[in-house]
């Protein structure tokens, strides 16, 4: 029995292992010893900015789309970004599927990005909008159905 019990344990303890997804920061001691004098200064600096994201309700894997994300000011008008911004997509589940693309500015305070999912699932989304030396962001989980199946009905003649 204990014999048992030693072999599960070591099997698992090595499916852990080699089957780690990766979601560990490598520098996470070193970004963590400032964080609250970051986070302290940062409030300070905060522009009042609000980032909203429009994702399609049609939003299908392996399926091109658009996404818009808008940015206003404390007074509830659209905010100038001087370096644009960037979209971030993880893969909470596998590391290697994580991808990043530039999104395109629409108008002011306005911008989009047109992205394929490759796989079914949640996604943990990240919108980078950088001001001078400061970087302002927007995280928001995107579960992405399938794509749709046509119902294959037979003609009636």
């Amino acid at each position: 029995m204990l014999l048992v019990v030693l072999v599960v344990n070591a099997t698992l303890f090595i499916l852990g292992m080699s089957t780690n997804p990766g979601l560990v920061i490598e520098n996470f001691y070193d970004r963590g010893q400032d964080y609250e004098k970051n986070w302290i200064s940062r409030q300070n600096r905060d522009p009042g900015w609000i980032l909203r994201a429009d994702v399609p309700q049609d939003l299908r894997a392996g399926e091109p789309a658009s996404i818009r994300f808008f940015l206003v000011d404390r007074a509830g008008q659209p905010a100038v970004v001087e370096s644009g911004a960037h979209f971030h997509a993880y893969r909470p589940s596998d590391v290697k599927q994580d991808f990043d693309l530039p999104m395109v500015a629409e108008g002011r305070g306005r911008f989009r990005v047109d992205v394929t999912f490759p796989l079914v699932g949640v996604w943990d989304t990240l919108v980078a909008v950088r001001q001078g030396d400061e970087e302002f962001s927007l995280g928001k989980r995107i579960k992405v159905p399938g794509p749709l199946k046509e119902d294959r009905v037979p003609a009636i003649n």
